[in-house]
């Protein structure tokens, strides 16, 4: 179904005997979404890359991928992977490696050169064709595995840590992929812990702890604004509590954190402290990251 989610999860869960791998995941990603799925280790994203490509059975729960029940097979033709791990024989050269992956996929023969040629001029590598794996850096072989994910044009690629062990100048290159296939109205999920690469990326991200979402959404609906830190002395706790219109604010001693203000605002708050009795000794406004915010809803200091 063309008007249904890319993917859709409800209390999707998996467990080996008395572990729980995935406790129960409900997310929505929309059609062209460029999607962030971020977590600490052991917090289930790998386990779900698995159930939403068919490779393990959920222990309950269900999820849609490309409007189909996991597993269909005929919707998993229409996505394309990057796993995480992956190796190609070092003798094969780059058009033998993605004929073998149209071959695969069950490609009709005749459009294999244009598949090849597409797959190798979006991820750079138009003049390599020819040359042999074994003589690729690590970068060159995670393009190579883009390509390969590409084949087929798929509505949906599933990217397992795409940037991990690649150099900034590698990391540069896959995140501008990235962009281009959201451009193209791919829909892109992007599995990884590299929270700046997400945030230079992801229209929209989910935040999983312990095998649930406990935060998705826009990066501007995540993040929330800005936060501002103020040094301030002489403010009770009725003067506190009439601030707390300005944002979320936290009391750290002789510092008071405004989160989600509007930095239009923090004039008019300073003045309110100051109209308070309050005594501003420094003023510190920044813009949360997604780090800050990750850092946050797990509970880690930061």
């Amino acid at each position: 179904m063309i008007d249904a989610p890319a993917i859709r999860t409800h209390e999707l869960a998996k467990r080996y005997g008395s572990i729980t791998a995935l406790a129960g995941l409900t997310m929505t990603i929309p059609r062209g979404d460029v999607f962030g799925f971020l977590g600490p280790n052991g917090a289930g994203k790998t386990t779900a890359v698995k159930l939403l490509l068919g490779l393990t059975p959920p222990t309950s729960g269900d999820a849609e991928v490309l409007g189909a029940e996991i597993g269909d097979r005929d919707a998993l033709r229409r996505v394309g992977y990057l796993p995480e791990l992956f190796r190609y024989q070092a003798w094969l050269t780059a058009r033998e490696v993605l004929g073998l992956h149209c071959e695969l996929a069950g490609i009709d023969r005749s459009a294999w050169p244009r598949e090849i040629a597409d797959a190798l001029a979006v991820v750079g590598l138009s003049d390599r064709g020819a040359g042999r794996v074994g003589t690729f850096s690590k970068g060159m072989q995670q393009r190579l595995g883009l390509g390969v994910a590409l084949i087929g044009a798929p509505e949906l690629v599933v990217l397992d840590e795409p940037t991990s062990a690649l150099d900034p100048v590698g990391r540069h290159d896959v995140r501008e992929i990235i962009r281009a296939l959201g451009e193209r109205g791919t829909t892109v999920f992007l599995n990884s812990h590299l929270l700046s690469e997400v945030e230079q990326v992801c229209h929209r991200v989910a935040i999983v702890d312990r095998g649930r979402v406990v935060a998705q959404g826009t990066l501007d609906e995540l993040l929330g604004g800005d936060t501002v830190r103020i040094r301030a002395t002489g403010l009770d706790r009725a003067a506190l509590a009439s601030l707390a219109g300005y944002g979320q604010l936290d009391d750290e001693g002789d510092w008071l954190v405004i989160r989600g203000i509007d930095d239009e605002r923090v004039p008019e708050l300073v003045a309110e402290i100051v109209r308070l009795g309050g005594r501003v000794y420094a003023v510190e406004p920044r813009h949360e990251s997604l780090e800050d915010r990750f850092l946050r809803l797990l509970g880690q200091p930061n």
